[in-house]
């Protein structure tokens, strides 16, 4: 890359230290400054990531004035620092969901748009090699005409990952396991999925859900989303898949993701390549089971922040080099809104208890 960015974080909880781990990793990056309104960790969190506070994000982008910013604040309050940012021309990174509507994100697409600044998304598992190998396989065709592309999110949250935030919240959270937890796998599947079919970015692949969704392991007076959630999805080719999402499972077990057809079986738990199956066996595909067939660590079943900031540090390395010569990117805000508009629609299966379709 040949230019430097100066970053702003507008957020500072737990998921804001992964962004400036990730930033402080990258030579093309320095983060400059952070906004929260709690005046006591965010002080905190400047002084540990050599940075200055501010105390809302207008004043960081005024005052800060830096070349792009990542937006770590709660997902339903994604859309106004996005477009305060826009209308200043600075560049935009969000956290997931970009936002906890389709229409919120439109807005800020529109903002985006109209002030000619970069609009992207994060999604870190999009940066995993296992994923990549399955996506590259996708793309050449070595599963065949596809039968089934599932994932499972068999996630447990501690009564108290609730109190006193918020989590699990209508307004700000907008959703639970799904919209929260379950956000990655839906995204993953939407992007191998895509891949198969050859749809432009953006394109969403599902073309029908039927879901039901409930609190189950959790006290409903404290929980207003649902922590359980399973659907069944037909792709737009007559693909098969199903979706379970939970944070009701103790004690959590790692994320499961399986494409397949008749031509080859791939499933991933968490980072670990546990099947890679191909009637076409080829010299690589040894390689392939060896390097990601002994990946460990359950990747946020049970702890939210048992992740490690390398996928971060991808995720945001990629948007800046698409900022800088407009690089190929992964997700863009269109590419980022179709996991969004996913869970809508499983949302609206579960409320009206039959199958919804999915606008093309």
């Amino acid at each position: 890359m040949d230019d430097h960015y100066t970053f702003g974080i507008i957020g500072a909880g737990d998921v804001a230290a992964l962004h400036a781990r990730a930033l402080a990793a990258l030579d093309a990056a320095t983060l400059v400054a952070v906004a929260r309104r709690s005046e006591a960790p965010g002080r905190a969190f400047a002084e540990a990531h050599d940075c200055t506070w501010y105390p809302d994000a207008t004043s960081l982008l005024d005052e800060a004035a830096p070349d792009a910013v990542t937006i770590a604040t709660p997902s339903g309050a994604h859309l106004g620092p996005t477009v305060a940012a826009a209308e200043r021309g600075v560049h935009v990174l969000c956290e997931k969901p970009l936002e906890i509507t389709t229409d919120r994100i439109d807005r800020m697409v529109e903002a985006a748009d109209t002030h000619d600044v970069k609009l992207g998304g994060i999604f870190q598992q999009r940066y995993s090699g296992v994923l990549g190998a399955v996506r590259d396989a996708v793309a050449a065709g070595r599963f065949g005409t596809l039968a089934v592309a599932s994932a499972a999110v068999p996630w447990w949250r501690d009564d108290d990952y609730y109190e006193n935030t918020w989590k699990g919240t209508a307004a700000l959270d907008g959703g639970g396991a799904l919209m929260n937890q379950s956000i990655h796998a839906i995204d993953a599947l939407a992007w191998l999925v895509r891949t198969g079919l050859g749809l432009e970015a953006g394109a969403n692949p599902v073309a029908s859900v039927h879901a039901h969704t409930d609190v189950r392991g959790h006290d409903p007076d404290h929980v207003e989303v649902e922590d359980t959630a399973v659907a069944t999805l037909r792709y737009r080719d007559g693909t098969l898949g199903t979706l379970l999402g939970a944070t009701s499972m103790y004690p959590g077990t790692r994320r499961r993701l399986r494409i397949a057809g008749r031509q080859g079986t791939a499933e991933v738990h968490g980072d670990e390549l546990v099947c890679w199956q191909l009637r076409d066996e080829r010299p690589e595909d040894e390689s392939l089971r060896a390097r990601y067939g002994d990946a460990g660590g359950e990747g946020g079943a049970s702890d939210p922040m048992a992740i490690e900031d390398a996928k971060h540090r991808r995720n945001i390395e990629a948007f800046c080099r698409w900022v800088d010569h407009d690089a190929p990117f992964a997700l863009p805000a269109a590419e980022a809104r179709t996991a969004v508009e996913i869970i809508e629609a499983v949302y609206a299966s579960a409320r009206e208890g039959e199958p919804v379709s999915v606008d093309a």
